[in-house]
């Protein structure tokens, strides 16, 4: 009697439909983001109700007379300041990135191929309007959200240049 052949070892594979943890943690970014835009977008809506565009203006100038609230009183004035015209332009772009957002974080979440493209170029898009702002005031948030983009668009340019087969639509 002879003994069986021994077994080829086990190569342990990805399974195939299972996004990766990375693509997955820039989804949630993407949310992330989509909820800021959101928030941006119902608040302009908002102050184009005189009433609320009233109180907006009592508010800013109470938080402006506090040095520790200089900041968000400043961007309150601003917005309140704005005419209905570009409160719509404001609340267009914000609902416009909010989308753009939320398909790119539905996309990844998936593992979808098409989604590191798109967030790859849409990212790439943004990151000169990025360093025009730190460029224009260096603030630790900038900077950090411009590193986060450019990193993230470093990383889906690496995966989208390994040699993967494209999946069906």
């Amino acid at each position: 009697m002879s003994a069986p052949p021994p077994a080829a070892p086990a190569v342990p594979t990805p399974p195939a439909a299972e996004p990766d943890r990375a693509l997955r943690v820039i989804a949630v970014y993407k949310f992330c983001k989509a909820l800021l835009m959101a928030a941006l977008a119902l608040g302009t809506i908002r102050l184009l109700n005189p009433a609320v565009a009233a109180w907006a203006d009592r508010w800013a100038a109470d938080l402006s007379l506090r040095h520790d609230r200089r900041l968000l009183g400043n961007f309150i004035a601003l917005v309140s300041g704005l005419s209905n015209r570009r409160l719509h332009e404001l609340a267009v772009g914000a609902f416009a990135a909010m989308l753009l957002f939320v398909t790119e974080g539905m996309g990844l979440w998936l593992g979808k191929r098409w989604a590191e493209y798109l967030t790859a170029i849409a990212t790439t898009l943004f990151v000169p309007f990025e360093i025009v702002e730190v460029a224009r005031l260096v603030t630790a948030t900038r900077v950090a959200a411009l590193l986060v983009n450019l990193a993230v668009v470093a990383f889906l340019v690496y995966r989208l240049r390994q040699l993967r087969p494209v999946e069906p639509a």
